[in-house]
């Protein structure tokens, strides 16, 4: 059960940076907030579930 939060909360990351990407027009803050997100699901991956 645990684990499915965790899911839950990375697909709701992914949905909401979806969004900023798509609403900010500038290439520079795009790839700023892609590697934030991805860097966000990767300490989520290393502290939680692995």
């Amino acid at each position: 059960m645990e684990t499915f939060v965790y899911y839950v909360f990375i697909l709701l990351l992914v949905i909401v940076g979806f969004f900023v990407v798509k609403k900010v027009a500038s290439c520079l803050i795009k790839t700023v907030v892609i590697v934030a997100v991805l860097a966000a699901l990767a300490a989520i991956y290393y502290y939680y579930i692995r």
